[in-house]
């Protein structure tokens, strides 16, 4: 017989919510990433730069705000959100040679 503890079926629910909306973030990620690819393979055929600080700016501050309203915090949706913002500048400049 094994002495394991018998789980938790309040816990085991928890953990099935969260592994459900990990698969969802990761989905939603790869989506997003996919459509950012486009935009810098767009951007290097129309020699465009691959940073866009005002719009980083704004997608920062609404990120902010709607944070705020979710009751998440607002420096963690900030370092989130550059956090991918960086990645998408650094895949741009690869797509246009740099």
């Amino acid at each position: 017989m094994s002495d394991a503890p018998t789980p938790d079926p309040v816990l085991a629910g928890f953990r099935k919510s969260i592994d459900n909306i990990d698969a969802a973030l990761i989905h939603m990620l790869a989506e997003r990433f996919r459509i950012t690819q486009a935009v810098g393979e767009y951007k290097a055929k129309v020699t465009l730069p691959p940073a866009d600080p005002n719009r980083e700016k704004e997608q920062i501050a609404r990120l902010r705000r709607l944070a705020e309203d979710s009751e998440l915090d607002p420096e963690f949706s900030e370092k989130f959100l550059r956090f991918i913002i960086d990645e998408v500048i650094r895949h741009h400049e690869r797509a246009a040679g740099r």
